[in-house]
């Protein structure tokens, strides 16, 4: 067997037991808080610039099922029936999974969808949701440096 037999066949055993890894290992996050903030200018940039907000937020049950809401605008901010001021935050629980659709006044379409998902069983569904936390994490990645 040649050196780049022996590579190839090292890295599909090594991707084969990542993937067992992801699909099997429990799911264990310090926090249960996903933080959505409402950033300096989302007040003002409305209607086609409107894509500091996200329109669709995913948490999952046992995870990731409390919404923080952080005003870092000067201005306020209507979150369904929640008012959130300036540099203030808003914890929302969440108890069962569902969609559930909010009103918030920095949103494109003025609406947020909080997609609240059962916690992900070992195998193929836990596999899925650790490759869609990695895929969200990656298209989500900030192109600027914070300002804080």
């Amino acid at each position: 067997m040649s050196l780049l037999q022996r590579v190839r066949w090292g890295a599909a055993l090594a991707l084969v037991a990542v993937l067992l890894w992801a699909a099997l290992a429990p799911v264990r996050y310090p926090t249960r808080e996903r933080t959505f903030v409402f950033p300096r200018g989302a007040a003002v940039l409305r209607g086609e610039h409107a894509g500091l907000v996200p329109a669709e937020v995913q948490l999952t049950l046992g995870v990731r099922d409390v919404l923080l809401l952080h005003n870092r605008d000067i201005a306020p901010h209507v979150f369904g029936q929640v008012l959130v001021l300036p540099g203030h935050a808003f914890r929302l629980p969440f108890e069962q999974a569902g969609d559930y659709v909010y009103a918030c006044d920095a949103a494109p379409g003025h609406a947020v969808t909080v997609r609240v998902a059962d916690h992900p069983d070992p195998g193929w569904a836990r596999l899925g949701w650790r490759l869609r936390g990695l895929a969200e994490a990656v298209r989500t990645l900030p192109i600027v440096a914070p300002d804080d």
